[in-house]
């Protein structure tokens, strides 16, 4: 039982390491107050740019990869304390407590330990999250889409996988409640990778 409350509080403490709000706080900037105000890789992606983004998206999964993979080195890649470790992984990273429990949406931090447990399922998100983004331009859309796949094929694998993966996209859905009021209205905010990528999108 020791173990289980030790990665417990190891993945919580590791995800809540807030990357996306850090970074751009070397370039004075407080991500809290850019665009959605939400402190993840996507937000700070729109507004500073794909090399910012793309460094807080990568540290964003790269903080549940490590525990996730240290604990199957440890344990073993079927272990129920890799899946604890990887799911408060990605609850630290939604309610940090260092910044009054108010953080991002967990697809990075949940993308990352699927490299760590299954790589294969890392790869079929960003398969399907790719394509998607390009085509809706709808970050939600795309991300969601992706993590409902990524269950599928995890219940495929193994039931251990497969309700992993079915918790984390029950916590994406609540954490992206609002994305989705405003898709139903027409109102979601778009990412054209495109643009943001050739250096176009507009300060």
């Amino acid at each position: 039982m020791g173990e289980y409350i030790l990665w417990i509080i190891i993945g919580y403490l590791c995800g809540s390491i807030p990357f996306s709000y850090i970074l751009p706080l070397f370039r004075g900037v407080d991500v809290r107050k850019l665009g959605s105000g939400n402190v993840g890789g996507t937000n700070v992606l729109r507004n500073m740019g794909p090399v910012m983004g793309a460094l807080c998206m990568i540290l964003d999964g790269a903080k549940a990869f490590v525990p996730v993979i240290v604990a199957i080195n440890l344990y073993s890649a079927d272990s129920w304390i890799v899946y604890l470790a990887g799911f408060f992984t990605v609850l630290g990273h939604n309610y940090p407590v260092w910044l009054r429990f108010k953080g991002g949406k967990g697809v990075a931090c949940t993308v990352g330990s699927y490299f760590g447990i299954s790589p294969l399922l890392g790869l079929f998100f960003f398969a399907v999250w790719i394509p998607v983004t390009l085509i809706t331009q709808y970050v939600s859309i795309a991300s969601l889409l992706a993590l409902g796949v990524d269950v599928l094929i995890g219940f495929i694998y193994n039931y251990k996988l497969g309700l992993y993966g079915f918790l984390l996209l029950l916590l994406a859905v609540y954490r992206h409640r609002e994305n989705i009021k405003r898709l139903l209205k027409g109102q979601e905010n778009k990412t054209d990778l495109v643009k943001i990528f050739s250096g176009k999108l507009k300060k």
